[in-house]
Protein backbone atom coordinates (compact mmCIF):
# COMPACT_ATOMS: atom_id res chain seq x y z
CA UNK A 1 0.00 0.00 0.00
CA UNK A 2 1.30 3.21 -0.69
CA UNK A 3 1.69 6.04 2.45
CA UNK A 4 -0.06 8.84 1.26
CA UNK A 5 -1.52 10.67 3.84
CA UNK A 6 -5.23 11.51 4.22
CA UNK A 7 -5.86 14.08 1.73
CA UNK A 8 -8.80 16.29 0.09
CA UNK A 9 -9.24 18.03 -3.29
CA UNK A 10 -12.44 20.15 -3.95
CA UNK A 11 -13.32 21.61 -7.33
CA UNK A 12 -16.04 22.92 -8.43
CA UNK A 13 -17.70 23.26 -12.06
CA UNK A 14 -20.01 24.89 -13.85
CA UNK A 15 -23.56 23.32 -14.47
CA UNK A 16 -22.51 22.93 -18.78
CA UNK A 17 -21.85 19.56 -20.56
CA UNK A 18 -17.81 19.56 -21.11
CA UNK A 19 -16.38 20.11 -17.99
CA UNK A 20 -16.97 16.93 -16.42
CA UNK A 21 -13.32 16.36 -17.99
CA UNK A 22 -12.48 18.84 -15.16
CA UNK A 23 -13.41 16.36 -12.70
CA UNK A 24 -11.71 13.03 -14.95
CA UNK A 25 -8.60 14.89 -14.89
CA UNK A 26 -8.33 15.86 -11.39
CA UNK A 27 -9.03 12.10 -10.07
CA UNK A 28 -6.53 10.43 -12.41
CA UNK A 29 -4.16 12.90 -11.14
CA UNK A 30 -5.03 11.94 -7.49
CA UNK A 31 -5.88 8.39 -7.89
CA UNK A 32 -2.18 8.19 -10.08
CA UNK A 33 -0.44 9.50 -7.17
CA UNK A 34 -2.35 6.66 -5.20
CA UNK A 35 -0.51 3.89 -7.10
CA UNK A 36 -3.29 3.23 -9.18
CA UNK A 37 -3.16 0.81 -12.10
CA UNK A 38 -3.86 2.76 -15.87
CA UNK A 39 -6.94 0.07 -15.77
CA UNK A 40 -8.34 1.34 -12.28
CA UNK A 41 -8.02 4.98 -13.48
CA UNK A 42 -9.80 4.83 -16.63
CA UNK A 43 -12.91 3.22 -14.57
CA UNK A 44 -12.64 5.99 -12.04
CA UNK A 45 -12.64 8.62 -14.67
CA UNK A 46 -15.68 6.97 -16.56
CA UNK A 47 -17.58 6.60 -13.31
CA UNK A 48 -16.48 10.14 -12.66
CA UNK A 49 -17.79 11.72 -15.48
CA UNK A 50 -21.11 9.54 -15.72
CA UNK A 51 -21.49 11.13 -12.31
CA UNK A 52 -20.68 14.54 -13.08
CA UNK A 53 -23.16 14.41 -16.36
CA UNK A 54 -26.26 13.24 -13.97
CA UNK A 55 -25.76 15.89 -11.88
CA UNK A 56 -25.42 18.55 -14.71
CA UNK A 57 -27.79 17.14 -16.36
CA UNK A 58 -30.20 15.74 -13.45
CA UNK A 59 -29.18 17.24 -10.48
CA UNK A 60 -29.12 20.87 -11.78
CA UNK A 61 -31.22 20.72 -14.97
CA UNK A 62 -28.77 22.67 -17.16
CA UNK A 63 -29.16 25.21 -14.55
CA UNK A 64 -25.89 27.59 -15.18
CA UNK A 65 -26.31 29.68 -12.52
CA UNK A 66 -25.59 26.48 -10.17
CA UNK A 67 -22.06 24.91 -9.98
CA UNK A 68 -21.37 20.93 -9.13
CA UNK A 69 -19.53 20.22 -6.35
CA UNK A 70 -16.47 17.38 -6.89
CA UNK A 71 -14.43 16.15 -3.83
CA UNK A 72 -12.01 13.67 -3.73
CA UNK A 73 -10.87 12.25 -0.52
CA UNK A 74 -7.76 9.89 -0.39
CA UNK A 75 -6.67 7.73 2.24
CA UNK A 76 -4.06 4.85 2.16
CA UNK A 77 -6.07 2.63 0.77
CA UNK A 78 -8.83 3.95 -1.03
CA UNK A 79 -10.06 7.28 -2.93
CA UNK A 80 -13.72 8.23 -2.34
CA UNK A 81 -15.48 10.63 -4.71
CA UNK A 82 -18.76 12.76 -4.06
CA UNK A 83 -20.20 14.49 -6.88
CA UNK A 84 -22.72 17.04 -5.33
CA UNK A 85 -26.01 18.72 -6.91
CA UNK A 86 -28.40 20.94 -6.41
CA UNK A 87 -30.98 18.60 -7.48
CA UNK A 88 -33.62 16.82 -4.84
CA UNK A 89 -31.65 13.21 -5.48
CA UNK A 90 -33.45 9.70 -5.89
CA UNK A 91 -36.04 8.72 -3.57
CA UNK A 92 -35.02 5.24 -5.08
CA UNK A 93 -32.48 3.64 -7.64
CA UNK A 94 -33.55 2.57 -11.19
CA UNK A 95 -34.01 -1.22 -11.76
CA UNK A 96 -31.05 -2.18 -13.85
CA UNK A 97 -31.56 -1.51 -17.75
CA UNK A 98 -32.28 -4.32 -20.32
CA UNK A 99 -29.06 -4.56 -21.87
CA UNK A 100 -30.29 -6.62 -24.60
CA UNK A 101 -33.13 -3.84 -25.80
CA UNK A 102 -30.53 -0.72 -25.36
CA UNK A 103 -28.57 -2.79 -28.05
CA UNK A 104 -31.32 -3.06 -30.39
CA UNK A 105 -32.67 -0.26 -30.25
CA UNK A 106 -35.99 -1.35 -28.65
CA UNK A 107 -35.21 1.16 -25.52
CA UNK A 108 -33.85 4.16 -25.43
CA UNK A 109 -29.98 3.71 -25.55
CA UNK A 110 -29.24 6.75 -22.79
CA UNK A 111 -30.45 6.02 -18.82
CA UNK A 112 -27.37 3.15 -18.31
CA UNK A 113 -24.98 5.80 -16.37
CA UNK A 114 -26.10 4.45 -12.54
CA UNK A 115 -25.79 1.25 -13.54
CA UNK A 116 -22.31 1.74 -15.81
CA UNK A 117 -20.77 3.76 -12.41
CA UNK A 118 -21.86 0.83 -9.88
CA UNK A 119 -19.98 -1.71 -12.47
CA UNK A 120 -16.81 0.41 -12.40
CA UNK A 121 -16.03 1.73 -8.77
CA UNK A 122 -15.67 -0.62 -5.54
CA UNK A 123 -18.81 1.74 -3.81
CA UNK A 124 -21.38 3.81 -5.14
CA UNK A 125 -24.26 4.90 -2.82
CA UNK A 126 -26.56 8.11 -3.84
CA UNK A 127 -27.89 10.14 -1.33
CA UNK A 128 -30.97 12.55 -1.36
CA UNK A 129 -30.63 15.60 1.77
CA UNK A 130 -33.29 15.70 4.05
CA UNK A 131 -33.50 19.11 3.10
CA UNK A 132 -34.33 18.55 -0.45
CA UNK A 133 -30.97 20.36 -1.36
CA UNK A 134 -27.66 20.04 -2.43
CA UNK A 135 -28.09 15.42 -3.15
CA UNK A 136 -24.79 13.55 -4.31
CA UNK A 137 -23.43 11.03 -5.39
CA UNK A 138 -20.41 8.74 -3.38
CA UNK A 139 -17.58 6.55 -4.97
CA UNK A 140 -15.53 4.78 -3.62
CA UNK A 141 -12.55 2.59 -5.29
CA UNK A 142 -10.08 0.91 -3.17
CA UNK A 143 -5.72 0.44 -3.53
CA UNK A 144 -6.51 -3.21 -2.50
CA UNK A 145 -8.41 -4.34 -5.81
CA UNK A 146 -5.27 -4.19 -7.75
CA UNK A 147 -4.28 -7.68 -7.27
CA UNK A 148 -6.42 -8.78 -10.14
Amino acid sequence: MNDIKPTSVEVRLPSRMGFEKVAMSTAAAVAKLMGFRDERIEDLKTAVAEACINAIEHGNRLNEGLSVGVVLSADADSLEVKVIDDGKGLKTLPPPPNIDKKIHGQEDPRGMGMFLIQALVDEAEWVAAANGKSSYVRLVIRLDNEAA
